[in-house]
């Protein structure tokens, strides 16, 4: 068993930041990532899901914002 308790944020950040590595985890790897890395519902938002469709190039979905009942 591999001890990833003494993986620093440095460390996990270099890894992240690496091409090579990251091409290493496999496609379910990656979305288990993506689904759980944010804190709560606080993280997201209108903007920062539009950025990452925009960052995937996705352009067959859009984001609405709903405040009381009305879309913004």
């Amino acid at each position: 068993m591999k001890c990833y308790e003494q993986m620093s944020r440095e460390d996990f950040m270099t890894f992240f930041r690496d091409d090579n590595k990251l091409n290493e985890l496999s496609v379910e790897d990656r979305k288990e990532i993506f689904r759980y890395i944010l804190l709560g519902s606080s993280d997201f938002s209108k903007q920062l899901l539009d950025e990452i469709l925009s960052d995937y190039c996705v352009e067959n979905l859009e984001i609405l914002e709903i405040k009381n009942g009305k879309e913004e």
